[in-house]
């Protein structure tokens, strides 16, 4: 599967720049930012354990590649395709040392402190209002593209976007305005298997109410024999595969 087509299953979007929540004019500097911002939400520290955070973190880290490369970014922005053999997209690649060394001072403290820190923010309002107009109002696809947004935090994203749509800076989306039942009664029994599988995973570890989101996931990672390999383990298995044979993906 080429890179554009993994961003449409993975981010609901083909376009680079929405992935990276940036405008095509960004400059370098707000491509970084981007590419930051939304990479915390899906760093292996941040998610030891979740095959579909570290894919979406190897598929972020080829997005900041083409975007990146002046090259590569004049033939997206002209053609609308990327280069699925360039040696930036290298399948072999480890996109955790590529990141720490864009971000060699980052921890998993910073990341906690960086999500403390977004909640609530001018920033979090207008990328939320951001992914609003890009799913046209679908609360399931804001929900899992919103940056530090677990479904505890629906009800808070609703009042927020419910405000920008009463001050007439977003449209009224019959999807969000409207939303079935039906949709709500679902994402609702998601949401409380996943409190409950949360809470199995902190009584299994001896972990109180008020221990921190810190000790969890270094806890997690000591327990191998709980099943929880390496970071560094679990990397190399997933990217050291030979890569298929390249192909050029059109842009939608």
């Amino acid at each position: 599967m080429g890179l554009l087509d993994q961003c449409e299953e993975l981010f609901k979007t083909s376009n680079l720049y929405e992935v990276l929540g940036v405008c095509k004019e960004a400059p370098d500097s707000e491509i970084r930012r981007g590419y930051y911002k939304v990479s915390l939400q899906v760093h292996p520290d941040r998610a030891p354990g979740d095959q579909s955070a570290t894919t979406k973190f190897q598929v972020l880290g080829k997005v900041y590649a083409v975007l990146a490369d002046k090259e590569q970014r004049a033939v997206y922005d002209e053609q609308g395709i990327v280069d699925e053999e360039s040696v930036s997209l290298d399948q072999d690649r480890n996109w955790e040392e590529h990141w720490r060394r864009l971000f060699p001072k980052i921890t998993l403290q910073d990341i906690l402190d960086f999500e403390k820190q977004y909640k609530g923010s001018d920033e979090e309002v207008e990328d939320l209002k951001r992914v609003y107009l890009q799913h046209e109002g679908d609360i399931d696809l804001i929900m899992e593209s919103a940056l530090c947004c677990s479904y505890e935090d629906e009800p808070r994203v609703k009042n927020i976007l419910q405000r920008a749509i009463d001050a007439e800076e977003v449209p009224a989306y019959k999807a969000f305005t409207h939303e079935s039942v039906k949709k709500k009664n679902i994402r609702k029994r998601k949401a409380e298997k996943e409190r409950k599988e949360a809470e199995e995973m902190q009584e299994e570890m001896g972990l109180n109410s008020e221990d921190s989101l810190v000790a969890m996931i270094k806890q997690r990672q000591k327990a191998k024999e709980n099943g929880f390999n390496s970071l560094i383990s679990d990397l190399e298995a997933k990217y050291c595969k030979k890569p298929a044979a390249g192909k050029k993906g059109k842009k939608k």
